[in-house]
């Protein structure tokens, strides 16, 4: 089964904290094992200074991750963050965040996903995550 952006959509309705669901996340792609979401900026997601908090791009690096193992999977399967390891390049000021996902691996029991977040063509952060898949 192929996972479409509507599919993905879904699958963070469904199974995702409604304080996840306000960050507003759009799914634009979803591959074997790749997703590229987008984190609309927001006033909401700054902090002092004006720029969007490490937290909200914390948050959607990880999400995301559910989104591409859901792709390589053919469907949502339960599964937990083990670490997630995040480098802040730049602020993000009052534009979107792309957050493009791809496994480097993806095992019966683990999931090992790199994480790019770029927004005016710029780097912004880039993370990895492990994950235990417990479904």
């Amino acid at each position: 089964m192929t996972v479409k952006p509507e599919d993905a959509a879904g699958i963070l309705r469904d199974n995702f904290a409604p304080w996840v669901l306000e960050l507003g996340l759009v799914v634009e792609e979803v591959g074997d094992g790749t997703a590229v979401l987008r984190l609309p900026w927001s006033d909401r997601l700054a902090r002092e200074g004006g720029a969007m908090s490490g937290q909200a791009l914390m948050a959607a690096a990880d999400t995301a991750v559910v989104i591409a193992v859901a792709g390589a999977k053919g469907g949502f399967v339960p599964m937990t963050t083990v670490q997630l390891n995040t480098a802040f390049m730049r602020p993000v000021v009052g534009t979107d965040v792309s957050v493009t996902v791809k496994l480097g691996k993806l095992g019966r029991t683990l999931a090992f996903a790199d994480i790019v977040m770029t927004a005016n063509d710029a780097t912004v952060a880039q993370a990895s995550a492990v994950y235990a898949i417990i479904g």
